[in-house]
């Protein structure tokens, strides 16, 4: 289920040492940027006004027919009134999505700023007047809920009403729920817009040049091990030397989640989260172990490799994203990553390249490297009358092919569920990784098999295992973490000193004993965005992963009518839970054996590397 009017800003945590101080000029070619006038011409157009205007006029007269009639309503009248909130929530949703799109682009204009703090404050506003109408619905009995959907105008909003349900025993009273939602502007989200302004106006000098933490952040990643190394010091001084602001948004959050959590009677800090991925605790908890009780076959089988291919008796953490010494690292121009993507895609569906192909032909897609743009990636589903953007950052190397490659994925799924509509096209975090790290294997594959030189191949497969330990082992680690401060935060606040300490030990289980750490990677933990706007997030992506790594399986392996399974699976969008989508394929997630399955293709990987090496 889509939270109302929320901004999906995905792949931010998972992606961001995809970034980088800009290459020189026209070496990537002419990178796009999107137009946001598909959404309103500009912040303060009268469109903006008349959809402020349109929305609390509709949800007043909304609460005026509706408050306190709902378990009188028959099945065909409770159904119309589902599609008037789903029209409401909608309008919301695109003003709500043009706010975030922009402050994205930058979030240093002051204009930019208070026009995204307004339409917030103006949304949480509106909406407060339709708060009646989900807590109204969760308390009707499930006789008469059952009842009513027997007309099948209302059976359309089963899966809604099902997903919605899943946070009754969670539920507060109404006058509570509207405090809650009421302070949110003042609370959890102005701790995030200070996070996300901080870490956008912070400059870090590197050998003499001050970049953004994202142009910082990429040069971990640079052939230059002195380069890497001076990058990360800077980093670990930029962030220590506000490591008590940091730790403070950290704390407060983490204490107001804990308040919150407690009211609802959740039984740990994770167990919101999972409500609202439609995945169960015990599914989480065993994706969880299946991947720590890998971690020996896995990340630290690789990274002791690694420290041998570099010629290093240990590695820092400066060198974990460091490529290969016969990596070349060619700069790949814009126009062909476009092709090389597309021509994957293509090749396993002429459908899915096609969808793909309208990002590149329309302006929906921002790929420039300018001040002030959000770091990393993400694809921003907007609104179902509207159409999906997305933000990269692209410097033009293999892995930012990947990026788009993924980011892509989440485009065309996006696309592809709209049809659902508003409230029933949006995906749980579990599954909204499905497309892009399936479109991402997609165009790995293509590229892999047409790579004849050896020295490549082997650079390519390293370059990949690295992206799925980061995806898989890192954002399981970081999972970890979270859950380890979060339960520790309900004895008293953490100091930066503590939560280094939890960090560095999630790090040192992870990566393995390949690795020493230096102590200025004790305040990494605080460049994470994740852990500030969506906590418990970050799991999301292992189980994405995975997830796609069985499915891509079951591909390799001639499954009858897979493409048109699988993209039966991306169009059913919010309607159908984890169970029932991969059914078709023969996997189950709930099976201990699905996570193996998985995991195996990692491992396979290595075994690969490791024959080659």
């Amino acid at each position: 289920m889509r939270p109302p009017h929320a901004p999906a800003a995905l792949d931010l945590a998972a992606r961001s040492t995809a970034l980088a101080a800009p290459p020189a000029a026209g070496e990537t070619g002419d990178l796009p940027a999107w137009d946001l006038s598909d959404l309103y011409p500009a912040p303060d157009s009268k469109e903006v006004e008349a959809d402020f205007a349109s929305a609390e006029a509709a949800s007043r007269r909304f609460a005026e027919a509706y408050a306190g009639r709902l378990a009188t309503l028959d099945g065909a009248t409770l159904a119309a009134a589902i599609a008037e909130y789903e029209r409401i929530e909608e309008r919301m949703g695109r003003l709500m999505s043009y706010a975030s799109l922009l402050f994205s682009g930058d979030s240093t204009d002051a204009a930019i700023g208070r026009f995204y703090q307004s339409v917030s404050e103006r949304i949480t506003a509106i909406s407060s007047h339709l708060i009646f109408f989900t807590l109204e619905l969760n308390r009707l009995d499930d006789a008469v809920l059952e009842k009513k959907l027997a007309d099948l105008a209302l059976a359309r909003w089963r899966p809604w009403l099902t997903d919605l349900r899943v946070f009754r025993p969670h539920q507060l009273s109404d006058e509570l729920e509207k405090l809650l939602h009421e302070k949110e502007v003042t609370g959890r989200a102005a701790w995030s817009r200070l996070f996300d302004e901080t870490i956008a106006g912070m400059r870090v000098p590197v050998n003499g040049e001050e970049l953004t933490v994202s142009g910082a952040l990429n040069k971990l990643s640079s052939s230059d091990r002195a380069m890497r190394e001076a990058a990360a010091r800077a980093i670990g001084a930029a962030f220590g030397e506000r490591s008590k602001l940091f730790a403070l948004i950290t704390n407060t959050l983490a204490k107001d989640k804990e308040i919150v959590d407690t009211w609802r009677h959740y039984p740990r800090p994770g167990s919101f989260r999972n409500r609202a991925n439609m995945v169960e605790d015990e599914v989480v908890d065993a994706l969880v172990s299946a991947v720590t009780a890998d971690y020996g076959r896995l990340s630290h089988r690789y990274y002791t490799m690694k420290a041998k291919w570099l010629g290093l008796p240990k590695l820092q953490h400066w060198d974990r994203n460091a490529p290969l010494p016969e990596d070349d690292d060619r700069l790949i121009p814009w126009q062909e990553a476009r092709e090389r993507v597309l021509t994957a895609y293509g090749a396993f569906s002429p459908e899915l390249a096609a969808i793909g192909k309208r990002f590149f032909d329309k302006p929906w897609i921002d790929a420039r490297l300018s001040p002030g743009k959000a770091g990393g990636a993400f694809a921003h589903p907007t609104v179902p009358s509207a159409h999906p953007y997305l933000l990269l950052n692209y410097h033009g190397r293999a892995r930012d092919v990947m990026t788009l490659a993924h980011e892509l994925g989440h485009g065309v799924h996006q696309v592809l569920a709209a049809d659902q509509g508003y409230l029933l096209s949006g995906t749980p975090l579990t599954l909204a990784e499905t497309a892009s790290v399936f479109g991402e294997m997609l165009t790995f594959r293509a590229m892999l098999d047409a790579e004849t030189d050896p020295r490549r191949r082997r650079v390519m497969l390293a370059a990949k295992v690295e992206d799925m330990l980061n995806t898989v082992v890192r954002q399981t680690a970081f999972y970890r973490f979270e859950t380890l401060l979060h339960d520790e935060r309900r004895t008293g606040e953490l100091l930066p000193t503590r939560i280094g300490e939890i960090w560095l030990q999630v790090q040192t289980e992870s990566l393995g004993p390949a690795f020493e750490f230096t102590p200025e990677y004790d305040v990494f933990w605080a460049y994470v965005p994740h852990f500030i706007h969506t906590p418990f997030y970050v799991y999301a992506y292992a189980f994405g992963d995975c997830l796609v790594n069985a499915l891509y399986s079951v591909f390799r392996s001639g499954h009858p009518g897979f493409q048109a399974k699988y993209l039966d699976m991306l169009r059913a969008g919010g309607t159908k839970r984890h169970k029932e989508l991969l059914a078709p394929f023969g996997l189950d997630a709930s099976d201990p054996a699905f996570w193996k399955r998985g995991l195996d293709v990692i491992a396979g990987f290595i075994d690969e590397l490791e024959a080659a090496a």
